[in-house]
């Protein structure tokens, strides 16, 4: 499917409700927008929703292949693996690779997965593979995408394209995308930011959760949770956390005590945390690291297990991970099986031994904006 092919009939009921037309994305702004002009920071700080579940308690098994925690409040559970929408799912046509992936993911008891409306450039390939890739198991798995549009209009016709990619009338969870800076902030709680959309978006139950994500700098993701109830937050994260901008040491605790479902992903750094990756030509480097500090003439200092099972060893309710092959996600998934939580002096003994490579496995902090 390619963006703009009509939707399919069975996901397209519950969209025809909320966009009749393109006249109802600039119809104004729904009740919820008498809340106020914008979204104060001392408002809206408490979710009145029933709470179904806290962050995260005890693993269990999903059908005896995986253990699983709560996401949040949500209600769900998931998967201690969940697969990224990155990795092969972002290739342009590739298809016969990707497919592949989600249905072996589904196999061995993957349940979270997640896309982003940016994954595979316009035609939205992440998307489209998983539309296709989910067909008869959408029931079953918890579905988040993500839109990096800042304004309420730009938004909700993020958010029709992403249903009709998709295949589905909802999506579990639509989260603002690579909240970074103060600015992003203020034009997402504007009077017509892209929180209004979200807010409306729910409100129609075309998604049924709301959440937030940022790679760049914890303050941003922190103000946003604090302004507003949102029931999950996805963030980068890894062994190296402390050594630039951390996000564990102050944001991870706060949306733990707010109940949220929190999401962890850069846990391999894309391989530049592994002791296994090869680092490519320093040219070739330059392209997207010069002057960050981030480019890497040596290996990294973990194991695949290390940086896994450190990650599983923090308050998240899952780790997401994009994949490359069918064999990556069997990895994957051997390795959720296998985790037994780290102690704080063996976590302690892996933030020092990845300290040299830190910048490197750290490198979605050090992109320029």
């Amino acid at each position: 499917m390619k963006p703009g092919e009509p939707l399919p009939d069975a996901a397209r009921s519950n969209r025809r409700t909320f966009l009749k037309t393109g006249a109802s994305i600039a119809a104004g702004l729904s009740a919820s927008a008498a809340l106020a002009d914008t979204f104060p920071a001392d408002t809206l700080s408490a979710d009145t929703r029933p709470i179904d579940a806290a962050t995260p308690v005890a693993d269990e098994p999903v059908q005896g292949l995986m253990p699983t925690r709560n996401l949040g409040k949500t209600g769900a559970r998931v998967a201690i693996f969940g697969l990224g929408g990155q990795g092969a799912l972002e290739k342009p046509n590739n298809m016969d690779i990707a497919l592949p992936i989600i249905q072996r993911a589904l196999e061995l008891g993957v349940n979270y997965f997640d896309t982003s409306a940016i994954y595979g450039g316009p035609e939205r390939w992440s998307e489209q593979y998983l539309g296709k890739g989910l067909q008869g198991s959408r029931s079953k798995v918890f579905l988040a995408t993500k839109t990096k549009e800042r304004t309420r209009d730009a938004a909700l016709r993020n958010i029709e394209l992403s249903l009709k990619l998709l295949d589905t009338d909802h999506v579990d969870c639509w989260q603002l995308h690579d909240v970074g800076i103060q600015e992003d902030v203020d034009q997402i709680f504007a009077r017509d930011g892209a929180l209004q959309a979200l807010i409306e978006a729910r409100e129609q139950k075309i998604v049924r959760n709301l959440g937030v994500t940022g790679r760049f700098r914890p303050e941003a993701l922190m103000e946003c949770i604090r302004r507003f109830p949102f029931d999950t937050v996805l963030f980068g994260v890894n062994a190296a956390d402390k050594y630039h901008y951390p996000f564990a040491k102050d944001l991870l605790p706060l949306a733990v005590e707010k109940q949220m479902g929190v999401i962890g992903m850069k846990v391999m750094a894309r391989g530049r945390i592994l002791s296994s990756w090869t680092p490519p030509p320093v040219e070739v480097q330059k392209r997207s690291w010069e002057g960050t500090g981030a480019i890497a003439t040596t290996p990294g200092t973990l194991t695949k297990r290390e940086t896994f099972f450190y990650n599983l060893s923090l308050p998240l309710s899952t780790a997401i991970i994009g994949c490359d092959s069918v064999a990556h996600v069997e990895e994957c998934a051997e390795l959720a099986r296998a985790f037994t939580p780290l102690s704080p002096a063996q976590m302690t003994e892996l933030e020092a031994k990845v300290e040299p490579v830190a910048k490197q496995s750290l490198f979605f902090r050090l992109m320029p904006r």
